[in-house]
């Protein structure tokens, strides 16, 4: 496990439970400022994901969010990444499937989640280190 996923791990990961209410993912977004939270079971599997997009389009349909159970707006086809993906397959993941988030797991279990923020932080940090070696050594 990379330095860059062992941080997004012990982060944590913000949750609800697919029979909450879409009140309830809104409180959690905006709680935490985030754009996504993961649905899971009563062991942590993951179930879906709900973003500010599939909130939106449900708000464009519908206004009930009190009445609305989660696993109705929910991602249930989620794509998920075990703990030893590289932040260049990150971004190849979300830029394929044009998505922003993907949860962490260790064998079916959350154990975290990345954002496409957090993916363009640690390229560019790469790149930056690189860039650092290279004057280095073109100065020595």
């Amino acid at each position: 496990m990379t330095p860059f996923i062992s941080n997004l791990i012990k982060r944590g990961c913000i949750t609800v439970n697919s029979h909450d209410n879409i009140a309830v993912a809104v409180h959690s977004l905006v709680k935490h400022s985030i754009g996504a939270v993961v649905v899971t079971d009563t062991k942590n599997y993951v179930c879906g994901i709900v973003s500010e997009r599939d909130i939106i389009k449900h708000l464009s349909i519908n206004v009930e969010i009190e009445e609305t159970a989660i696993e109705k707006v929910m991602t249930a086809e989620v794509i998920t990444v075990e703990k030893d993906v590289t932040s260049a397959e990150l971004m190849d993941l979300m830029t394929q499937n044009r998505i922003r988030h993907i949860p962490i797991t260790n064998e079916g279990k959350l154990t975290g989640i990345v954002s496409i923020g957090d993916v363009v932080k640690r390229l560019l940090e790469k790149h930056e280190n690189e860039s650092e070696l290279m004057k280095q050594f073109i100065n020595s």
